[in-house]
C-alpha cells in the first residue's frame, strides 16, 4: 500500500483502491483528488474509493468524487464507493450522487462486481448531473 497525497492507495484484485479518512471536506478534498488522479494515471480506469471509515463528506468532497467518476467513465471504467455510514448514504441519496456512482456495503463486494455499463438515468441521451452539481 502506498500513500498518495495523504490517502492510502493500494492495488487489490487488480483494481486501485483509495482509502478515505473519517471526514472529507474542503481541507482535504484536494488530496483526495490528487490520489484519484494518481490512481487513474497508472492506467486504472476503474477505481474503488473505500469510504467505510468515512462518516462525513461535504460538497467539495462530493464534487471530487463525481468528477473522478466522469473521468473514469470517459476512460471506459467507473468509480465505485464503499459506504457504510448511514449519514453518508443519506447524503449521497439527497444529492442524487447515488444515481450516478454505485456504492457497495463492503470492499469485497466492490472488488468482485462486474464492470458497469454506463447508462444515463432515464435512458435518454440528454445530459444529466446530480442535484448537487445541477445548475439552479
Amino acid at each position: 500500500m502506498s500513500a498518495a497525497a495523504g490517502f492510502p492507495v493500494a492495488t487489490i484484485s487488480g483494481l486501485r483502491v483509495v482509502g478515505g479518512p473519517a471526514e472529507i471536506d474542503i481541507t482535504n478534498a484536494g488530496q483526495l483528488r490528487a490520489a484519484l488522479l494518481a490512481a487513474a494515471a497508472e492506467g486504472h480506469a476503474t477505481i474503488v474509493v473505500d469510504l467505510s471509515e468515512t462518516a462525513f463528506c461535504d460538497t467539495a468532497g462530493l464534487q471530487v468524487l463525481v468528477l473522478a467518476h466522469r473521468r473514469a467513465l470517459a476512460e471506459g471504467g467507473e468509480l465505485r464507493l464503499v459506504v457504510r455510514a448511514a449519514t453518508l448514504l443519506q447524503l449521497l441519496r439527497l444529492t442524487g450522487v447515488d444515481q450516478v456512482i454505485r456504492s457497495f456495503p463492503s470492499l469485497d463486494e466492490a472488488l468482485s462486481e462486474l464492470p458497469a455499463i454506463a447508462i444515463r438515468p432515464g435512458g435518454s441521451g440528454t445530459a444529466w448531473a446530480p442535484r448537487i452539481l445541477a445548475a439552479s
